[in-house]
C-alpha cells in the first residue's frame, strides 16, 4: 500500500475496484476485495488514517456500535478481531428491556440462545482503526486520502485509453481514476450516490441521539438495557475500561427540543438526569463527558446498482440507532458484495456489471428493507399514549419473555445469523 497526496497527475490510474468512502463498512470491503488479490483504490475526504494509537484513548469515544456473532466472524477473517481484542472491546451476555411507563418487560441471555455471547459493544473508532490496520499495511490497496470528488465519469462522458467498460473519477486535485467497478461508502449524505443519480427515500424519525460515555456506581455485568420512556429509547450499553466494568456508552433517542437540552447540560447534571430517567438500575450515574448529538433520519436508496456501480452501507440505507444494527447489515453488505464480485474476477467474468451486481441487490435488500421497517414499528408502537396500545404492548413483552423457544428464533435474528451467510462470516 502507499497513501499518495501528492502533486503529480498521471492521466488515468486504473484499478480494479474504486471504493470511496473509508469508514469501517468501505474499509472491510477494500480489505476483502485486496485480500481475493484484486486491486483496489480506497479515496477519503478525511487527511489521514484513524490509528489504533489514536483510537486506544483513555476513555471511551461516544460513537459505539453493538458487533453481532457473524460480524465478528467477519472481522476474525480479516484479521482484524484479535487487534480489536486487544484495544478494547466488551462482551454482553444479556439483555434487558423494559417499558418505563408500563410493566412489560423482556430479557434475553446467550445461555437461551445457546451462544457464548449475544454480541459486543465496541467503539466504531476502534474498529476502523484495526481494520486501516489490516488495509493500509496491503499491497494490493493504493489509499487517497485528504481528497474529494470532483466528479463521476461515465464511459460517454469522455473519450478515455480504456477500451473496457467502467467509470472514472476524478478528484479535486485533477487526478483521474479508473475501474469497471466503482462502489460508494461514503455516509448517509453520499456525495457519490447523488453523482450517480440514485434516488433515497427518506424518514424523518422526529428524533435526536444523544450518546455519551458515563460511569456507574454498580457494575454492568455483561448486560446491555434499554429502557422505553414515553417512547424515547434509552440505551445503557457495558463498556469495561481497564478491568472496570462500571462504564456504560450512553444512546437516548429523544425529541430534538430534549436533545438540545441534554447537549447543554453540565456533565454532573447530565449524570443526574440520566441516572433519574434510567431508574438508578445501575445506581448513581457520572457522564464523563458531555451529549453529543445528531438527527435521525432513515433513508433507503430506491436501487443500491447500477452498471459498474454499487451502494454499501449508510450510502445505501441508514437506519434508526434502537438496535444497534447500522454497522451490521453495512458490513454484511460489504461481505456479500465482496463474495459476488470476487467470484465474477476469479472465473474471469466482468465483475462490475450489472448481472453481477444485481445478485448483490438481491440478497441484502429484502434483509434491509425487514431491518428499516421493524426499527419504524417500534418507534409507532413504543412511541404510542393510545391506553389499549400501551396494555399491549406490555402484556406482549410479559409474555414473551415466558416464551423461550419464541425467544431464541429472534435472538438468532438479533445476532445475525439470517439468511444465507457469506464464506467470510460463517
Amino acid at each position: 500500500m502507499h497513501t499518495d497526496s501528492s502533486s503529480a497527475k498521471p492521466p488515468v490510474e486504473s484499478f480494479e475496484a474504486i471504493i470511496v468512502g473509508g469508514g469501517m463498512v468501505g474499509t472491510a470491503l477494500c480489505a476483502l476485495l485486496a485480500q481475493a488479490g484484486m486491486q483496489v483504490a480506497l479515496v477519503e475526504a478525511q487527511p489521514a488514517p484513524l490509528s489504533l494509537d489514536d483510537a486506544n484513548a483513555t476513555l471511551p469515544t461516544p460513537r459505539v456500535s453493538a458487533l453481532t456473532p457473524v460480524s465478528q466472524r467477519l472481522l476474525t477473517h480479516l484479521g482484524a478481531w484479535p487487534v480489536m481484542q486487544k484495544t478494547r472491546v466488551t462482551p454482553y451476555q444479556g439483555m434487558q428491556v423494559w417499558d418505563a411507563e408500563g410493566s412489560g418487560e423482556i430479557a434475553f441471555s446467550a445461555d437461551e440462545a445457546g451462544v457464548a455471547v449475544l454480541g459486543h459493544i465496541v467503539e466504531n473508532a476502534v474498529t476502523l482503526a484495526a481494520l486501516n490496520r489490516q488495509v493500509l499495511n496491503h499491497s494490493n490497496v493504493t489509499a487517497f486520502f485528504g481528497v474529494s470528488l470532483a466528479a463521476l465519469q461515465r464511459p460517454t462522458d469522455s473519450a478515455s485509453q480504456h477500451s473496457a467498460s467502467g467509470h472514472w473519477l476524478v478528484l479535486d486535485d485533477e487526478r483521474q481514476l479508473y475501474a469497471p467497478l466503482i462502489v460508494a461508502a461514503d455516509g448517509a449524505h453520499s456525495v457519490l450516490r447523488e453523482m450517480a443519480g440514485i434516488e433515497v427515500a427518506s424518514d424523518d424519525m422526529q428524533q435526536d441521539a444523544v450518546v455519551t460515555t458515563v460511569h456507574c456506581a454498580k457494575p454492568h455485568g455483561g448486560k446491555a438495557r434499554q429502557a422505553f420512556i414515553d417512547g424515547r429509547p434509552l440505551a445503557f450499553l457495558p463498556l469495561t475500561v481497564e478491568g472496570d466494568d462500571r462504564y456504560c456508552s450512553i444512546v437516548w433517542s429523544t425529541t430534538p427540543t430534549h436533545a438540545a437540552e441534554l447537549s447543554e447540560l453540565s456533565q454532573e447534571a447530565l449524570g443526574a438526569a440520566l441516572g433519574e430517567a434510567f431508574d438508578h438500575r445501575l445506581g448513581e450515574v457520572t457522564a464523563c463527558d458531555k451529549a453529543h448529538r445528531f438527527p435521525l433520519v432513515q433513508r433507503h436508496a430506491r436501487h443500491y446498482v447500477q452498471p459498474h456501480f454499487a451502494l454499501v452501507g449508510d450510502a445505501a440505507h441508514n437506519i434508526h440507532p434502537l438496535a444497534g444494527q447500522g454497522v451490521n447489515l453495512g458490513l454484511m453488505d460489504a461481505a456479500v458484495l465482496a463474495e459476488e464480485v470476487v467470484h465474477a474476477w476469479q472465473r474471469g467474468a466482468p465483475w462490475g456489471e450489472l448481472s453481477t451486481l444485481k445478485r448483490y441487490e438481491r440478497r441484502r435488500r429484502f434483509d434491509n428493507s425487514a431491518m428499516l421497517g421493524l426499527m419504524k414499528a417500534f418507534k409507532v408502537l413504543f412511541g404510542s399514549h393510545d391506553p389499549g396500545l400501551t396494555l399491549a404492548r406490555n402484556l406482549g413483552m410479559s409474555g414473551m419473555n415466558q416464551l423461550v423457544p419464541l425467544k431464541r428464533v429472534l435472538m438468532r435474528q438479533a445476532t445475525g445469523e439470517r439468511g444465507r451467510l457469506p464464506l467470510s462470516c460463517r
